[in-house]
Parts: C-alpha cells; sequence; structure tokens
C-alpha cells in the first residue's frame, strides 16, 4: 500500500545547530510507525516539519505522493494531519469542550456556536476515552494527564488521516496508555497512518508495526519492529550499548532530614506522614490523581495547608512559604517543566541561576560572568546538550529543558530534593544518566523523595516506597517488598 506521507531526504538547521541531515521516513495507511531516539535526535523537529510549524531547508515532504507545502499547523490540520505535542498547549480560561474543538466549533442558525452539541461530542470523545471528564468545565487547573486527553479527543475529532503522537502517554497511568492503546488501533484499524514518539520501549513493542531510530539529526535505520531486539534499539539510538539502567548502590542511611507529620489539605489530601532519612531515596507511587504532586507542593510550600507540620533537620518550615524551605535546603523539581520549572523566553544561563539569584545577582545588579559561569558548570556535570547558552530555554529539547531545571535546583546544593516525574519524556540514554546522578547524590547525603508514574522507575530507584490512593498513603514498602503487584495493589485500594 502507497505511503499517504513521506519525508524524503529532509534536512533542517537552526542556526549553527543541525536538527535533520537527510531523513527519510514513510508513514502508511493502518500501520503504527515508531520514532525513536535520544532528546536532541532529531524527533522534535520531524514532528514540526510533519505538523506544518517548520518548513524543511532540503529535501521535500510528500502527501499521498505529491509534495506539499504546509503554511501552517492550521493548513495541515485541514488536510488531514494532526500532531498531539509532548507538552500541551490550551486555552486555561476556557472550557474542556471549546479547546477540543478550538476552530471547529459546531454552529447553530445564524453562525452562533452551539455550545449543546459542542459538549455532546466532547462527551462522547471522553467516554470514547473511558475518561470522567466534564467537557464544561475550564482548562485551567487540569492536571497534565487530562490536558494530554484533551489533545488525544482533539485529534481524534478531527478524524485526521495522519495522526501524530508526540509522548501521548507520559503523563498517563497504565491503565489510561491501554485505553490510549486500543484507541490507537481502532484509528490504524480504520487506515489511519499514525505516528508514535515514546521513550517508554515497552511501548513501542506493543503497539508499532515499524520503527525508525535517529541519532544526532541522521537516520539510523527502518525495520518491522519485531525484527529488531530491545537492546540492539537501545544501541541504535545512543550509539553504544547501556548496561544497566537502574545503579547498584548500598544505601548508607543516616538520621532524619525531611519530617512530615499529618499533613491535610482538605479535599485534596489527608493525614500524610513520612521521614525522608540522610541518604535514602524514598519512592512516592500512585495512580495519576491520588495526590503525590499536590503532597510534594505543600511540603514545598507552593501550595498552603490546613494541618499538620514540616521539619527538615529538626527545624519546622511555615505553611506556604516556599523561600523558607529554599534556604533550609529543600528543592523541588516540579512535574511540569515547561509550566512550573523554566520561563522559556528567557536564556538557558538565565533559567539556570533563577534559584541563585542572590549569589548572582548581589546589589540587584546581575553578574553576567557568575551567571554564566554557573550555567555552564551544571551543563557540563549533565550533558547539557545546546547551541548557546544565551539561547532561548524554548530552543531546547524536552529532555535538555529538564536538565535546565534539574541543574537551576541542585545549584542551590540542597540537602532536600523532591524531584516530580525526572525523567517523564526523556530517552533512555538520558534516564540512565540521571538515575545515576539521583544515586550519587543520595551517595552524599541528600535526602530524595521521588515522585514517578512509572513503577519500574520507583522500583528500581528506591530504599522505601509510599503508595498513595484518594489522598492517603495506603502503604508503606521496603524496597526487598515492593514489587509492581503489592505496589498497584495499595495504588487501587486493596492495602498492602
Amino acid at each position: 500500500m502507497s505511503p499517504v506521507l513521506q519525508l524524503r531526504d529532509v534536512s533542517k538547521s537552526f542556526q549553527a545547530v543541525r536538527a535533520l541531515r537527510g531523513v527519510s521516513l514513510s508513514l502508511h495507511p493502518g500501520e503504527v510507525h515508531a520514532l525513536a531516539g535520544e532528546n536532541g535526535a532529531g524527533k522534535s523537529t520531524v514532528v514540526r516539519i510533519i505538523g506544518g510549524e517548520h518548513r524543511p531547508d532540503a529535501g521535500e515532504l510528500l502527501l499521498d505522493g505529491e509534495p506539499a507545502r504546509f503554511s501552517s499547523p492550521r493548513d495541515a490540520r485541514q488536510r488531514g494531519v494532526a500532531v498531539i505535542h509532548q507538552e500541551p498547549v490550551q486555552f486555561p480560561d476556557l472550557s474542556v469542550a471549546e479547546n477540543v474543538f478550538m476552530g471547529r466549533q459546531p454552529l447553530r442558525r445564524g453562525r452562533r456556536i452551539d455550545r449543546r452539541e459542542m459538549h455532546r461530542r466532547a462527551a462522547e470523545l471522553f467516554d470514547r476515552l473511558g475518561v470522567p471528564l466534564d467537557p464544561t468545565r475550564p482548562t485551567r487547573g487540569l492536571s497534565i494527564a487530562d490536558q494530554q486527553i484533551i489533545e488525544i479527543a482533539k485529534a481524534l475529532s478531527a478524524d485526521a488521516r495522519v495522526i501524530v503522537m508526540d509522548e501521548p502517554t507520559a503523563a498517563l497511568s497504565a491503565v489510561e496508555a491501554q485505553r490510549l492503546f486500543r484507541v490507537a488501533r481502532g484509528l490504524a484499524g480504520r487506515g489511519a497512518a499514525l505516528l508514535f514518539i515514546s521513550h517508554r520501549l515497552e511501548e513501542m513493542y506493543q503497539l508499532c508495526d515499524r520503527v525508525t531510530v535517529l541519532r544526532d539529526g541522521a537516520l539510523v535505520s527502518t525495520d518491522p519492529m519485531a525484527e529488531v531486539p530491545h537492546d540492539e534499539l537501545v544501541r541504535r539510538m545512543v550509539g553504544r550499548s547501556v548496561e544497566q539502567l537502574y545503579p547498584e548502590r548500598r544505601a548508607d542511611v543516616g538520621e532524619p532530614r525531611l519530617v512530615v507529620e499529618g499533613l491535610t489539605r482538605v479535599g485534596v489530601f489527608r493525614d500524610i506522614s513520612f521521614t525522608v532519612r540522610r541518604g535514602e531515596v524514598v519512592g512516592l507511587a500512585g495512580l495519576v490523581g491520588s495526590g503525590r504532586t499536590e503532597v510534594a507542593r505543600a511540603v514545598f510550600g507552593v501550595d498552603g495547608r490546613d494541618a499538620g507540620t514540616v521539619s527538615v533537620d529538626g527545624v519546622a518550615l511555615p505553611a506556604g512559604d516556599p523561600r523558607a524551605a529554599i534556604d533550609r535546603g529543600v528543592a523541588l523539581v516540579p512535574e511540569d517543566r515547561r509550566e512550573q520549572g523554566l520561563v522559556l523566553e528567557l536564556s538557558i544561563e538565565r533559567n539556570a541561576s533563577l534559584a541563585r539569584l542572590r549569589d548572582v545577582s548581589p546589589g540587584w545588579i546581575t553578574r553576567r560572568a557568575r551567571e554564566r559561569a554557573l550555567a555552564r558548570r551544571w551543563g557540563e556535570r549533565l550533558s547539557l546538550k545546546a547551541g548557546r547558552l544565551t539561547d532561548p530555554a524554548a530552543t531546547l529539547s524536552g529532555g535538555n529543558q529538564q536538565k535546565v531545571v534539574l541543574g537551576k535546583w541542585l545549584a542551590t546544593e540542597p540537602s532536600v530534593l523532591i524531584v516530580d516525574e525526572p525523567t517523564r519524556g526523556i530517552d533512555i540514554g538520558t534516564k540512565v544518566e540521571v538515575h545515576a546522578l539521583l544515586s550519587r547524590l543520595a551517595a552524599d547525603g541528600l535526602a530524595v523523595l521521588l515522585i514517578s508514574s512509572e513503577l519500574p522507575e520507583v522500583l528500581g530507584m528506591a530504599d522505601r516506597v509510599l503508595v498513595m490512593h484518594e489522598g492517603r498513603i495506603t502503604a508503606e514498602l521496603p524496597a526487598a517488598d515492593a514489587t509492581e503487584e503489592s505496589v498497584m495493589r495499595a495504588a487501587t485500594g486493596g492495602g498492602a
């Protein structure tokens, strides 16, 4: 069967950075095609060219065998190409249904929006996805998981022939991801061509028919998914063998550093108590919506609390005061790097120094040399891939943006590090680096609270696992007793 969309010898550069070098790719009706590669390999640039955000510098894009030049994302959508981006971009003050049908609202007589029909169609889409999302509520305040579901519904509502899914499951639970896979297979079964991008390799093997691998902007290979063993796929992606995803280490646990007692926020979580000790990695697991992120925000002081205490090295922290937490050595790497971790319009070096403004801006005057030295030091330690440190943070790939957020908070030299989804949307090579970094930090005496939706990550990194369900801790498991089955049982309300 002829491909519905092709990239043929496509190249693209951004100033001195060559993002793509002669990349070819074909998407066939009825096929789910995986696009694999590390952050910075060129995957996002491929997506933006297919979606009409960029035009190739060389090579061509073919639609139904004919050359096509999309003038904009809207042009691409009108020609049957829908893109679900890794980071949702929505109108926070509009309703869920309005975001789903933006630019395509059903109309009544007199060209007025038929809101009842729009809400009905949106509800049907969410029923199809198996997600109880209210079409009438504002988008502001929704979790990343719910925002991603809106993007998926938006693509489904357009009946696109080509659907690009860029990390669509990054913030979804295992159950929600399985629902998405059923929808994706149904779309392929009706003749759509899907391009699927994920750093969870097991998802590619479960869902995809073929896989194309990119490395450093160049095409490495395209093969049937079943013919590429897991280790070989990793080697093609990173250019070397990755022997171990989770580092082996013997925890040298010391005295309590972070102590949380009776923490409660009415309607969100209640009676949360736990301790994280010096040199220990404590995993906080649970399904999306269980309250993990909300607990982390309250501990750090971003959100208030109605009851309970938080103390670091025996000193109580006031409620709702992040500056006091930072001064006591607490750092929080948030789950949403674009909205909460970075100021995308500012330079990489400015973002890297935001948590150290007192040091780089004595007397309220920024010392550019200090700022640049700080950014360069952490960029080197985290193997940051960037053109220039003066470039906006928005120009970085998702994984490199995450490195800037990590570097920004590690530059404060914390004693307690809270990391919320630290490897979401990060390639496997960078995951190994981040896991090794967290292990070294714990070995150096940091108390690490790790929140992750990926159970293998929690089980591979944590010395103890706390499990949340509907705003309460339902289990505390030592590493030796923590299995996927025991954690999922507690996460669904079954107890330890």
